[in-house]
């Protein structure tokens, strides 16, 4: 498994993640959104770098020009309901990708244990395709190793990117572990040192479904 924490060189998506984790700013429930969308935006064309390209001549009013386009088979997937507007930057720069969708919730034995549960899926066949799962907050693992287990009943896509806006330290060396085997890059825009009891990511900037959706019971 391969991770590329794109924090470590200095570009816009700094202001974009200081935003995003800012208590003030963070309020503005559209800013949030916008950013998390930008945030996507910014990663899509990191990871377009990646992909397969071919030549193509294409016809202009002046002659012919080739140009390298991408010839991946694209599904971009998110976990709901956090995932929705991050995975809309990568569609918008993706915009012939198909698209998946996947809901996973925390359930609590208690203020402190949970189980995580998925109720619903949605995806095209991902056989030999490249398959992009967003979620915006990689905190344990957990969810996105159970959001992978649902979409892998779908097809063995080609490769896997696994994107996310924050990590921490104790997810990334989850994924670590249990996806020796599987041929995955992780992309993440910082990585954070810890959990708290409660298995929010420390510092981090919070429950980003709240700040983009608003409170839930």
């Amino acid at each position: 498994m391969k991770v590329i924490n794109l924090s470590e060189n200095n570009s816009v998506l700094n202001h974009y993640i200081k935003e995003i984790r800012s208590v003030e700013i963070q309020q503005d429930s559209m800013r949030f959104r916008r950013n998390l969308e930008r945030i996507g935006e910014i990663m899509a064309y990191e990871i377009s770098k990646t992909m397969h390209y071919e030549v193509e001549d294409v016809k202009t009013p002046l002659g012919t020009a080739a140009i390298n386009v991408m010839t991946n088979n694209l599904v971009i997937s998110t976990i709901l309901r956090a995932g929705l507007p991050f995975h809309q930057g990568f569609l918008n720069y993706f915009d012939r990708a198909e698209n998946a969708f996947v809901s996973a919730y925390r359930k609590y034995k208690d203020a402190l244990k949970f189980e995580i549960f998925i109720e619903y899926i949605a995806s095209p066949d991902l056989t030999g395709k490249t398959l992009i799962i967003t979620d915006p907050m990689l905190a344990t693992g957990g969810s996105m190793e159970l959001a992978y287990g649902a979409l892998a009943t779908k097809g063995t896509p080609a490769h896997i990117h696994v994107a996310s806006v924050i990590s921490s330290q104790y997810a990334i060396d989850y994924l670590k572990k249990h996806f020796q085997d599987t041929e995955i890059t992780v992309w993440t825009a910082a990585i954070d040192p810890e959990l708290d009891a409660h298995s929010y990511i420390i510092p981090g900037l919070g429950d980003a479904g709240d700040l983009a959706f608003g409170q839930k019971l």
